[in-house]
């Protein structure tokens, strides 16, 4: 399955099928960037793999034969190499920088776009805070891992100048490198799959840390006051350690990776150091072609260490893209149909075909469901699949059943407001103007929540609106539904937690303020019901 997703980026699309699928997508959508990666890196490498040759030339024709002058000659050609390392190095730099802001940001990006399309089952299939691992932790080990790319093609190909450079000075110390250092190599090998095994586990074990600590900050209120919080202090420590266990077993994996990158190249380049020795004893080769072979051996530490990092990074990216991947494979629920239709335009009515409940459109109708109000409130915004789908119609338009409705459209059309909705953190003009024709002052007015906003610290809802009490939250969540001016207006309970006195405002405002709309409540209060052009009572289950 393909994922798309929009932004500030054209054609931002990504193929979440597989990890590896992911990776590739995401890369591919930066290729002139990639290039840049790839040649600056090559620059870099390769003149810091042919500065071990021209050292050792400069040693046989300028100072063993006291040319001066061709001593000279080498030494710009030195300078000239590490120039042009700078100037790789300064391009490689940016261009790697900048692959893991386009790997990271887009991973945050494609998630969080598709998680708020999920709708319920976002909290069904989504454990608490892996959206916040996801954009963090694991976006950043795959940007990570972008990084890495520039550096190992640089490396593959300074390997393969190497290799040319050693086999025609000599074909015998050129196959020890050759051979020596694949084999360092693969002798790391073994190391990636059990690090990546042990990632996984650190990995989940981060994501229930950060899924129990946002529930222990959502509930601290309330665990203060049971006196509950040693209880989840002693669980969260434990999940702790847990978590740092896990850490120190991949850490140890890790160490062990670090300590054979320098370990096993290292003794390639004793060997070639111990049998370039004998050789240039025995007047195989030259003292300057001795040092050539130790630096390019000592150098070749460098793109073998590249390589086993390159490797370690793919091992948590794919990590990581799987977690990302788990999440772009889940789908709406209800899911979307696969030929929408769209509704009629001006207002709406709702007819349940499973209670026979019409609610006409354009008018005020309240339903006592007794203990079904949320089962039917779910039903009539279609947050929940059926065999018998509610219809919308217009007045003079054939009904269309909100199943075969594109979630885009239903969603903007046809709103349910729960009366326990969250209210989102940040000032509160951005937290509750969904920016519709109604003017937030006075969707506040019809709530009667003027003075909740007052109770605000500098007009900042802090989060889920816990230093407000019941009643003002419930009416700020009441004033932000009223600012989408929608077709439908659901509203499950909206006036549980307030006053007699205040209820009869909010009736009464709400009523006017979405006078021409369709608005069906959903309530035992009598004072909605005496202020309905529409009263229903229904009795049972719905389907």
């Amino acid at each position: 399955m393909t994922t798309e997703a929009r932004s500030s980026s054209p054609h931002e699309a990504v193929d979440s099928r597989s990890p590896s699928r992911y990776l590739w997508s995401v890369l591919r959508q930066r290729p002139r960037l990639l290039t840049l990666a790839a040649v600056a890196g090559a620059v870099n490498m390769i003149a810091a793999a042919v500065l071990p040759l021209v050292i050792g030339r400069a040693v046989d024709t300028g100072i063993a034969a006291g040319a001066t002058a061709v001593l000279l000659g080498w030494v710009a050609v030195v300078l000239v190499l590490g120039l042009l390392q700078a100037a790789g190095m300064g391009a490689l730099e940016w261009a790697e920088h900048t692959l893991w802001l386009h790997g990271t940001s887009t991973t945050q990006r494609v998630v969080a776009r598709h998680i708020t399309g999920l709708g319920f089952a976002l909290s069904r299939e989504v454990r608490t805070g892996e959206a916040v691992a996801i954009s963090s932790t694991d976006s950043y080990r795959i940007g990570n891992l972008y990084e890495n790319l520039g550096r190992l093609i640089g490396s593959v190909l300074a390997f393969l100048v190497a290799a040319v450079i050693v086999l025609s000075m000599s074909p015998t110390l050129g196959l020890v490198v050759l051979v020596g250092v694949p084999l360092a190599v693969a002798g790391i090998g073994p190391l990636l799959p059990v690090l990546q095994r042990r990632e996984e586990v650190q990995r989940e074990r981060i994501s229930e840390l950060n899924a129990q600590a946002g529930d222990i900050a959502t509930g601290l209120r309330i665990l203060r006051g049971i006196g509950g919080e040693h209880r989840f202090h002693a669980r969260f420590t434990a999940s702790s350690r847990r978590a740092r266990e896990a850490g120190i077993a991949a850490g140890r994996v890790e160490a062990w990776l670090a300590a054979s990158e320098i370990l096993l190249p290292g003794l390639v380049t004793v060997a070639v150091t111990w049998l370039g020795a004998r050789l240039a004893l025995a007047g195989t080769i030259t003292v300057g072609e001795l040092i050539a072979f130790y630096g390019i051996s000592a150098f070749l530490v460098i793109p073998v260490r590249t390589a086993t990092e390159a490797l370690d990074a793919l091992s948590q990216a794919l990590v990581a893209a799987g977690r990302v991947t788990s999440v772009l494979a889940l789908r709406p629920a209800p899911p979307a149909p696969e030929r929408p239709r769209p509704l009629p335009p001006g207002p709406l009515g709702l007819h349940d075909p499973a209670t026979g409940l019409t609610a006409r459109a354009g008018v005020l109708t309240v339903i006592d469901a007794g203990n079904r109000i949320d089962a039917l409130a779910q039903r009539l915004a279609h947050h929940a699949e059926s065999d018998m789908p509610v219809t919308a119609a217009g007045p003079a338009d054939p009904a269309v059943p909100l199943n075969a409705v594109e979630p885009d459209e239903l969603r903007r059309r046809v709103v349910l407001a729960h009366n326990e909705d969250v209210l989102f953190t940040g000032y509160y003009r951005d937290a509750l103007d969904l920016g519709s024709t109604v003017d937030l002052g006075a969707a506040l007015h019809a709530a009667d929540a003027d003075d909740a906003v007052d109770a605000l610290d500098g007009g900042v809802i802090d989060e889920r609106g816990r230093s407000l009490s019941g009643g003002q939250r419930q009416r700020l969540v009441l004033a932000r539904a009223l600012t989408t001016d929608a077709d439908v207006l659901v509203l499950d309970e909206p006036t549980s937690a307030v006053d007699a006195h205040t209820e009869s405002r909010i009736v009464e405002r709400v009523r006017a303020l979405r006078a021409g709309r369709t608005t069906v409540v959903l309530t035992q209060s009598p004072l909605w019901k005496a202020a309905a052009d529409e009263t229903h009572t229904v009795e049972g289950s719905p389907a």
